[in-house]
């Protein structure tokens, strides 16, 4: 099975292109572009670079990009200085980190107004239900039955004497 260098060199060459023509058509540099044929990808300073440059070049010369990149991919996990770094803790992900990670995909300039318009209509709604049952409410029907207090009888009322009356008599 060819290298990916292998490959990008035997389109570039099929389709008749120089290196300098491919350098005007992506912008890569010809120095960049030769090392990439030549599949020295220790003069690029990451491997993000690399695959920029190969995707570029790969779409240039019209060939299956996730064949490319995947191959490009096992390519570079064989070398030292690209392969995937070890993780920088061996601790299992719980439900937090997949929890923080959708919350991190979602689009909150979209989310928030539909979430705060929902809420809305919901407090609107039970607004005009508490306001419907309230003016269908009889006022009268949590009273109960002993709260009416008659009058008193005025006649049976003694009122005191007052002590200052000059009737009263007078103490000494």
């Amino acid at each position: 099975m060819p290298t990916v260098a292998e490959q990008l060199r035997a389109a570039r060459e099929a389709r008749g292109l120089s290196i300098n023509e491919v350098a005007d058509f992506t912008k890569i540099r010809t120095d960049h572009i030769r090392a990439l044929e030549s599949g020295d990808y220790n003069v690029f300073s990451a491997p993000v670079y690399i695959k920029g440059f190969v995707r570029s070049y790969a779409r240039l010369l019209k060939l299956e990009e996730p064949a490319i990149m995947g191959e490009l991919d096992q390519e570079l996990s064989r070398t030292e200085k690209f392969k995937e770094p070890p993780p920088l803790t061996n601790e299992p992900r719980g439900a937090l980190d997949y929890v923080m990670l959708a919350l991190s995909r979602v689009n909150w300039g979209l989310v928030l107004p539909i979430l705060g318009g929902l809420l809305l209509l919901v407090a609107a709604a039970l607004s005009f239900q508490a306001w419907r049952n309230h003016k269908n409410a009889d006022p009268l029907a949590n009273l109960g039955p002993g709260l009416y207090v008659p009058k008193p009888d005025l006649k049976d009322l003694h009122l005191p004497i007052p002590t200052n009356h000059p009737s009263a008599p007078r103490r000494n």
